[in-house]
């Protein structure tokens, strides 16, 4: 009886642990909303589409326990090139619920590699909490006999646990390695090591259980998402014979903001220059990016239509920033009520 009692007692004392082991782990969401990592091949139409839930992406990592407790937000199961403002309005909100609770460790968000670059950038702007968020996804989709899915996922589960992660604003991790979402961008439409950072290099990676960090963004920053429609921005690129006939379209259509793809540092021919005034003489904001993926644009070249010419007539240099980045962070301000040359190129030199 006493060996009865002993053994009853042990045992509640191993429960009693467990349970306490269970309640000090963190808690990582997971919220799932589609692309290639949740896509499988088609039996009839041999193409790749939607199939896999969150909740089947989980089962792919059975040691994520060890990590944090998973809990999975089923948010959508869609293409990444679906994505709009509304869409990432309500991540956004989804996001800021779950990082409001104070058990949330981190978010860890799979999404399509082909827009993911401006939805990391998007949350990055608007997310309130400096918890982490972690978004990851494949370049192989779930039938693939390599499929990338499952590493990246345990890696931002990882990321998310680890303290050195707070404050480093939306990351995206892939191929273990970690990128920021101001400078992250997609560089290849096959290889799994497609995002990169170009000058700015990752900010760390993952190895086995360790995350280690080596950088830190420093030019982040904050804008609330207004209740108003976000305003509708468009991107136009300068090219060899550009005419800027769609320019001015879409300011007749009523644009309310422009980001031109120029070239080098900045620059665009007459045609395109016309255009560009001709936006600003209608209240139309225009930023000036480049299609070049590294350096920035900048008020250099003074020749009609150059950097110098276009900043001098009005316009904004987008700087490092790429122009799909460039369109979601003028859309905020110009919904936030910053519409000035003055008060934009501040932002965008922030």
């Amino acid at each position: 009886m006493r060996t009865l009692r002993k053994t009853l007692v042990t045992l509640a004392i191993c429960l009693a642990a467990m349970d306490a082991s269970a309640q000090a782990q963190p808690v990582v969401q997971f919220i799932a909303t589609g692309g290639t990592i949740a896509m499988k091949i088609d039996p009839v139409t041999k193409g790749v589409v939607p199939a896999i839930s969150g909740d089947d992406l989980m089962q792919t990592v059975p040691d994520a326990g060890k990590y944090a407790i998973v809990e999975v937000n089923n948010f959508s199961n869609m293409s990444a090139n679906y994505v709009e403002a509304k869409w990432w309005t309500r991540l956004t909100k989804a996001v800021d619920d779950a990082l409001a609770r104070p058990e949330v460790a981190g978010v860890v968000i799979a999404h399509g590699t082909d827009t993911m670059e401006e939805t990391a950038y998007w949350l990055d702007l608007t997310v309130k909490s400096d918890k982490p968020v972690i978004l990851i996804g494949a370049q192989r989709n779930a039938s693939s006999p390599d499929f990338d899915g499952p590493r990246n996922l345990l890696n931002a589960i990882r990321i998310a646990t680890t303290a050195q992660a707070r404050g480093k604003g939306v990351m995206l991790a892939m191929n273990n390695q970690i990128n920021a979402a101001r400078s992250v961008t997609k560089t290849h439409t096959g290889d799994v090591e497609t995002f990169k950072s170009g000058d700015f290099g990752f900010l760390g990676e993952v190895w086995e259980d360790k995350v280690i960090f080596t950088n830190a963004p420093l030019r982040r920053q904050h804008i609330d998402i207004g209740t108003a429609e976000m305003p509708r921005v468009e991107i136009l690129a300068m090219f060899g014979g550009a005419d800027g006939s769609l320019l001015r379209y879409a300011v007749d259509q009523g644009a309310k903001g422009i980001v031109v793809q120029a070239v080098g540092m900045g620059n665009m021919n007459v045609s395109m220059f016309e255009a560009v005034k001709y936006a600003l003489s209608k209240n139309v904001p225009v930023v000036v990016a480049t299609r070049v993926p590294n350096g920035r644009t900048m008020p250099v070249y003074g020749f009609v239509g150059g950097g110098k010419t276009s900043y001098e007539a009005g316009a904004v240099m987008a700087g490092d920033l790429s122009p799909q980045k460039a369109r979601l962070l003028l859309m905020l301000l110009l919904q936030s009520g910053i519409s000035g040359q003055a008060e934009l190129q501040a932002a965008f030199d922030h």
